[in-house]
């Protein structure tokens, strides 16, 4: 995730957003509904030849132990790379009015690696100081660098980079 050169901020977490924890806990885990996972890995797979990306929600309140995601929002990566993903600003607008009439809240960003492992790039790192400071989302990585897809999750806070576990389920992803 990045800026585009006219300074134009390509996502984050919004002003007015219900209170966020912005601790990183070292033994957090997202939970992803089953349609949540299938759709991040389908859209990773359709952006061939390049990344792909879009923006995840999940139900307001407290969610113990770590974010829910049963909503994926797929967007177009104007960057068209393989190397870089930009989101388009108006289409961010979008997918965040969309979340908020579905009684969701944005929580991270998705985008895929083509050819390389799904771990945060020196990029991604840094696009996240600027798009993300607090640490408050989460950023999902679906690599493409081998045959099966692997999809990994992260908080990035200050350079530095927490994996989450990831839990895919069925029915209600809160447990």
């Amino acid at each position: 995730m990045t800026s585009c050169p006219s300074g134009e901020r390509t996502g984050g977490p919004r002003r007015g957003s219900p209170t966020v924890s912005l601790a990183v806990v070292a033994d957090e885990t997202l939970r992803l509904t089953a349609d949540a996972h299938t759709a991040m890995v389908a859209h990773a797979l359709a952006g061939v030849p390049h990344e792909a990306c879009g923006l995840f929600a999940g139900p307001v309140g407290e969610q113990g132990g770590g974010p829910v995601v049963d909503r994926f929002f797929p967007m177009r990566n104007t960057a068209e790379s393989s190397t870089l993903y930009l989101l388009d600003g108006q289409e961010m607008l979008d997918v965040e009015r969309s979340a908020d009439e579905a009684g969701a809240v944005l929580t991270g960003v998705m985008h895929s690696h083509t050819h390389t492992p799904a771990y945060p790039s020196p990029t991604d790192v840094a696009d996240a100081a600027r798009f993300d400071p607090f640490g408050a989302w989460v950023f999902v990585i679906v690599s493409l660098e081998h045959a099966d897809p692997v999809l990994r999750a992260f908080r990035i806070l200050d350079g530095g980079i927490t994996e989450l576990t990831v839990a895919v389920g069925d029915g209600d992803p809160r447990g």
